[in-house]
């Protein structure tokens, strides 16, 4: 297992910072993002778990896992649309070796057509198509700071998700040249004005504590947020891993999910949860006869099996806040300690900024993902969790979105999502549109800060998970 932290590479950063509440911030210092997600290795493409929803191995045991395909059933995503004619911005760190390949190793797996296009844009350099001016991963212990390895990982989690749900879309890879906050302001600047009308996908973030006392950075990051919502852009990004305090003691959000220009995605796991090693053979073809959490599924089949029969996936069982102690994982989900409630959250209850939606963000019950960066250059098989995942799944819906809205003549819903979600949570339509989470809570274990779920908006599930059929038509329509 690889856990990603943002504590442990700022603290003593933390250690210059005065704490503050809501409102203006001053001085500056340099930061750092972390890419939020766990993950674990599977295995080489030959150990593919052709009987999903389960991964058996040797080194694992057994560990739920799911292809996209599982994923887009559970989820209802339509099969009409596929993303055509829109763009999906991916904004990661140094980027990954070999990420073009393992998007096609990737597509071929799992059965899905090549993007439109992928284009590797390096928004930091003069000369932003020239991928040679792309930053060059270095996994060696002078990066570990930069978590190279991590970000590696998190990349081919993006590029490969956002265009699994959003296959005929044109995908773009955003290369920061350091995971600093300076580096990925300049990779969105450049980005952000070479495809207007995009959507921006941010699996990143850092606890808001550690931006007290900064606003340089957090001040561009909004000008550039701005600056792509008035050019019909729209802006995802993940609440992080660790809890609605992040290990600290105190709550807070994830910067940029707290942005209230960003629409912030926090984590949710199965329900019930199926502990590892437990799941039982499928032997009905009655349907929704079977779960592994999220997912529901039909046979016969023999979960882990390698030939056919395959477990066939039915749709959605149900789902919980993410919180899984034995990964020292949980989503976040917290107010903001910088930014005041947007007019969008009015009528919350809130006294500050919360998080928006949800999306599985479970470890076992993860994606499989194919990298070979990290593996020496061969393709291998990764289970990856938190709540990265969510952030360019999410993208993947909102350029299925657009492309409904251009079938129908309209223009993009680009811009700030938020207004819009918020106005189908408060309509009849809300229970059609989303999952209602009102199970578990976001605090990480070995903490006593957090909040539990609830009926309606909650700050570890914000409005919940989407039902992408419904929530498309009307999105489509608003």
């Amino acid at each position: 297992m690889k856990k990603i932290l943002a504590i442990t590479t700022l603290a003593i950063a933390a250690l210059m910072l005065t704490p503050m509440g809501i409102g203006p911030v001053t001085s500056l210092f340099n930061f750092n993002y972390s890419p939020s997600l766990q993950y674990v290795q599977f295995g080489s493409l030959t150990t593919l778990p052709q009987g999903l929803p389960l991964c058996k191995s040797a080194s694992l045991g057994n560990i739920v896992c799911y292809s996209p395909a599982f994923i887009k059933k559970a989820y209802e995503y339509p099969s009409t649309l596929d993303g055509s004619g829109q763009t999906i911005v991916i904004v990661d760190a140094f980027g990954s070796p070999g990420i073009a390949s393992d998007l096609a190793t990737f597509d071929g797996v799992f059965g899905i057509p090549a993007p439109a296009s992928f284009t590797i844009f390096c928004g930091n350099s003069a000369t932003p198509f020239d991928t040679s001016t792309c930053p060059t991963v270095n996994f060696n212990s002078h990066n570990a700071f930069h978590d190279q390895i991590g970000w590696s990982v998190e990349t081919t989690l993006d590029v490969e998700y956002a265009h699994a749900m959003a296959p005929g879309a044109n995908i773009v890879l955003d290369v920061a040249s350091s995971s600093s906050g300076n580096a990925i302001n300049a990779a969105e600047t450049s980005a952000i004005a070479a495809f207007p009308g995009a959507v921006f996908s941010q699996s990143f973030g850092i606890p808001e504590i550690f931006l007290m006392g900064n606003n340089g950075q957090v001040n561009q990051a909004q000008t550039n947020y701005a600056n792509g919502v008035a050019v019909g852009d729209t802006f995802l990004a993940s609440a992080g891993d660790t809890g609605a305090d992040f290990g600290t003691g105190t709550a807070q959000a994830n910067f940029p999910e707290s942005s209230p220009y960003n629409t912030g995605v926090t984590g949710t796991m199965g329900l019930p949860y199926n502990a590892t090693g437990t799941l039982q053979p499928c032997p009905t073809s009655t349907p929704f006869s079977c779960t592994s959490g999220l997912s529901a599924y039909h046979g016969p089949c023999v979960l882990g099996r390698t030939v056919p029969p395959n477990c066939v996936p039915d749709g959605y069982h149900g789902e919980q806040v993410w919180n899984e102690p034995q990964f020292g994982a949980a989503t976040g989900g917290a107010q903001s300690l910088i930014f005041g409630v947007p007019s969008y959250q009015a009528g919350l209850g809130l006294t500050a900024r919360g998080p928006d939606v949800d999306y599985n963000a479970a470890v076992d019950g993860g994606v499989l993902v194919v990298n070979s960066a990290i593996t020496g250059g061969t393709p291998a098989l990764f289970i990856v969790g938190g709540t990265s995942a969510g952030s360019p799944q999410w993208a993947g819906i909102i350029a299925l979105v657009n492309q409904a809205r251009a079938n129908l003549g309209k223009g993009l819903i680009g811009g700030n999502l938020n207004p819009t979600l918020y106005s189908i949570y408060h309509s009849s339509r809300y229970s059609t549109d989303f999952h209602d989470i009102t199970v578990g809570n976001d605090i990480v274990s070995g903490s006593t800060v957090g909040y539990s779920a609830g009926t309606g908006y909650d700050l570890a599930s914000g409005i919940g998970t989407p039902i992408v059929d419904q929530l498309i038509v009307d999105l489509a329509a608003a």
